[in-house]
This record gives C-alpha cells, structure tokens and sequence, in this order.
C-alpha cells in the first residue's frame, strides 16, 4: 500500500489519489465517487504514510493502526465510523491499547475507521513488504 500516494485534504470528504503534479497544484481522484481535481498549495493536503497517532511511548504512523484493524478484521470492513461514541472508543481501545486517552479525541478515532473501511472497500489495503520477488 503507498500510503504516500493517498491524501487527505483540510475540509473536503473522504480521500485523494495523488495522480500528477503541475506548477502550482496537484491533480487528484476523489476515491468515494473517482471525479478529479485540482488541489492548491493553499489547501491542507497531507499524505496518509505522513500521519501517526500519539501513544503513550512514541508516535505511531498510521499504518500500523491500519495493519491492525485489517489483521483483527481479516481485511473486511471495521464498525462504522457512525457506531456509538461508547463503541468506536472499545473499538479503538482493542486494535490501539497504548494511544494517549488525552490527545486522541474520538472525533480522530471516527476519521481513521473511516479511512480504514474506505481503502478496505478499494482493496487498497496491503500491506506486504515491498521487496523485489525472487525469480
């Protein structure tokens, strides 16, 4: 999975596939209805591979939250980002025991379920190492 190559922009739904570089923009696909875009440097756009969540000891990247929730849930979908507050807070207590209870806010726990089922539902989960294979 190239987690540098799938965005998140500031304000807008869901997420970006990078898809080229210009002067003064990028071009991404929307991945919940495929229409692309121009995005702006005055955006708040960030790589997935770019973010981690805080934990008790260091920061953890992102993908390894995302590995977690797809070995618990054999690379199916995980509960609903809409689940109870109650639910999405046991949910995220089972796949990240060590996340700092103060600094992430269930609100983020909402958008990585969400990214989660969203890549899932993509199969653009992977997340075997890439290494060149063997002849």
């Amino acid at each position: 999975m190239m987690l540098k190559e799938i965005l998140s922009i500031s304000g807008k739904p869901g997420l970006y596939k990078l898809i080229n570089n210009t002067s003064n923009a990028i071009i991404v696909e929307s991945l919940l209805d495929g229409k692309r875009f121009a995005a702006y440097s005055n955006s708040k756009i960030i790589a997935l591979e770019d973010i981690s969540i805080y934990t008790e000891d260091e920061d953890m990247p992102l993908k390894e939250v995302l590995k977690r929730i797809f070995e618990k849930e054999n690379g199916a979908q995980a509960l609903s980002h809409k689940a109870d507050t109650e639910k999405i807070l046991a949910y995220f207590e089972e796949i990240v025991p060590e996340y700092d209870h103060n600094r992430v806010y269930v609100s983020d726990m909402r958008k990585i379920i969400q990214w989660y089922n969203l890549l899932a539902d993509k199969k653009m989960l992977s997340f075997e190492e890439e290494t060149p294979k063997a002849e």
